[in-house]
């Protein structure tokens, strides 16, 4: 699969039926013949076959409250991650990354809009190894999170996590990690840490639309819906996992009606529009307020490869092309352009901006220490007298 070329035409997210409902509240039919209601906070209630859908282009800034000024920072942040995972790719090009290096191109639009919608430093965050846009977006600051590439001490987990395993405590940004499905029971178990203490938080958990097929997937979707606990199952489908496309893999490829079978709301969004993401998120997490666990897919697209190891030889040239015509960054762009936000030469300045700033994190990194042996021993246990240390 991984090897072999296969023409895939992208499917277009259904048209809202009986059974489903766009994303502004209104009630919503069932298929099994009962109604089902769109709550206020927009993510339809019930154990039915109702869920929300949030279509490209359906949204304006003014409508969701933001201001010129908030669009031009999402659209550096998108921008920065962008450039960010470009530089990232040329350094591992140049031997100065090791290990794994899993980029994010093309889904910028995800991180960014769900940063937007949370709690930052209240809420949780917990993701797979796809995880630099995520980080970025939070707050990370580009020379954390480029040490951490080049397994520096100014990096984000002191040089030891490398790419798949970012972490930030002041954020509540609990990684990165590289096991496919593994930390989305960890994710309910933020989540649930979050309902003991009662401190009005919520878990985000993404992970890629591979790890569906993980037992651990479904058996996170149980306990979840059976201790109502605050979370938000994000599903970032970016169409392939690793070279197999989603509809080689699964018979059900439309993974928001998961949700149906162990009773949880969901919806299905674009992930290629800001807006439409922000919107998405921000009723889900409103949901999890009060304690409604729920699963929302977001489709989107990976440009680069699997890793920096996959060709991605198994899409043809028209489907990569066809999905440019899509990028997030370049439709924010035209959107800011025609609402008259900015002109092309301040966003050409903010690019300058963003460049200069990637290149002073590589700057930064390559003049960071190494980590010392000792570091092995670090940041492992949280007592420092644990038993059996020794140096």
């Amino acid at each position: 699969m991984a090897g072999e070329t296969r023409k895939k035409a992208r499917k277009p997210a259904k048209p809202a039926t009986d059974g489903e409902a766009e994303g502004n509240g209104v009630p919503v039919a069932s298929r099994n013949g009962h109604s089902g209601v769109a709550a206020e906070d927009g993510v339809a209630s019930g154990a039915d076959e109702s869920f929300i859908h949030y279509p490209a282009g359906a949204y304006t800034h003014e409508e969701l409250g933001f201001s010129g000024d908030q669009v031009h920072a999402m659209y550096r942040n998108m921008l920065l991650q962008r450039r960010f995972e470009e530089r990232a790719a040329q350094m591992y090009g140049k031997q100065k990354i090791g290990g794994f290096l899993h980029l994010y191109i093309g889904q910028e639009a995800v991180s960014t809009g769900s940063a937007y919608a949370m709690e930052i430093g209240k809420d949780s965050v917990i993701t797979a190894y796809r995880d630099h846009g995520i980080g970025l977006a939070l707050g990370m600051t580009a020379n954390e999170c480029m040490a951490e590439l080049f397994g520096k001490v100014g990096g984000s987990s002191r040089g030891k996590g490398g790419s798949m395993h970012y972490f930030k405590k002041e954020l509540n940004f609990y990684g990165g990690h590289g096991i496919v499905g593994g930390h989305i029971a960890v994710g309910a178990g933020i989540a649930f840490a979050h309902k003991y203490k009662g401190d009005g938080g919520v878990c985000l958990t993404y992970f890629g639309d591979g790890a569906v097929g993980q037992g651990s997937f479904h058996e996170t979707m149980n306990l979840a819906a059976l201790y109502e606990m605050p979370c938000v199952f994000v599903i970032e489908n970016n169409e392939y996992a690793m070279g197999t496309a989603t509809d080689r893999a699964f018979a059900q490829t439309d993974f928001y009606r998961y949700a149906q079978s162990y009773g949880m709301a969901s919806s299905l969004a674009s992930g290629m529009d800001i807006f439409s993401v922000y919107k998405a998120m921000s009723d889900h997490i409103a949901a999890a307020r009060n304690n409604r666990p729920s699963i929302l897919e977001v489709r989107t697209y990976r440009y680069r490869g699997h890793s920096m190891s996959d060709p991605a030889n198994y899409r043809t040239k028209e489907e990569l092309d066809s999905m440019k015509e899509e990028d997030p960054i370049i439709r924010l762009k035209g959107y800011m352009l025609e609402h008259e936000l900015a002109s092309n030469e301040e966003l050409d300045a903010v690019d300058d901006e963003v460049k200069q700033e990637v290149m002073d994190s590589v700057t930064f990194s390559e003049q960071s220490d190494e980590p010392p042996i000792r570091e092995i021993y670090e940041h492992v246990y949280s007592q420092d007298d644990y038993p059996f240390l020794t140096d």
